[in-house]
């Protein structure tokens, strides 16, 4: 399926495949699994060839310094156990780890977690991307400035679950089907889950109690 993009430079719309509607596929994973059901997670300076591989450079707005590789276990839509990585602000990597733990307790499931490529930030638009994820230096969605992601400040959620809408913008563009939360599939995010409140125990904000844009994937430190 092709993706042409619209006027606002994103991709249009397409309708839900049905296989996707109730989507519970099975884990990618880019680390060994775990060798235990219980969590666990690690915190370490990014590692270089880590870094190669991220959308980081001189040009973003946080240091390398100030950056944090997190490894953390999480469970799948297949009902199996796996790890994940991810790149945070060093100031809330231990926060955030609070938080997957949570989610790992109450065996919220993840389809992916991994850090987002340079590639990726230039390839066409696929519309089915769920890469849970954080740091990636890009500028916020239809604005000028640094999005929260680009200080490693803000988390999103299995993006195709939970996806950004704003009128006509679907993003990621195959998630329509998303777009009715009254019908609850597993790895959606609702007010007053185990995911809201485990952010706001860290004192972080739901993009999916915004008011003119849902942006249902997303965690941020400011609120932005």
């Amino acid at each position: 399926m092709s993706f042409r993009r619209g006027p606002d430079g994103f991709g249009i719309a397409h309708r839900t495949p049905k296989v996707l509607r109730d989507r519970r596929l099975r884990s990618i994973d880019v680390l060994a699994p775990p060798d235990t059901e219980r969590f666990t997670s690690s915190i370490t300076r990014v590692p270089s060839r880590v870094l190669k591989r991220s959308t980081w450079s001189r040009e973003c707005p946080v240091a390398r310094d100030d950056l944090a590789y997190l490894t953390m276990s999480f469970w799948g839509f297949d009902g199996a156990h796996h790890s994940g990585e991810m790149i945070v602000n060093r100031s809330v990597a231990h926060d955030i780890v609070s938080v997957f733990r949570t989610l790992h307790r109450n065996r919220f499931p993840l389809e992916e977690m991994r850090v987002t490529t340079r590639s990726e930030l230039d390839a066409p638009p696929t519309g089915d991307g769920n890469n849970t994820s954080a740091f990636v230096c890009r500028a916020a969605r239809l604005s000028d400035e640094w999005s929260e992601h680009a200080y490693g400040l803000a988390v999103d959620v299995n993006p195709f679950h939970n996806p950004y809408v704003r009128d006509a913008l679907v993003v990621p563009e195959l998630a329509i089907a998303y777009r009715d939360r009254a019908w609850a599939r597993p790895g959606m995010i609702r007010p007053g889950d185990v995911v809201t409140r485990a952010f706001a125990e860290i004192g972080w904000h739901w993009g999916g109690a915004w008011s003119s844009v849902q942006d249902w994937m997303h965690f941020s430190r400011s609120g932005s």
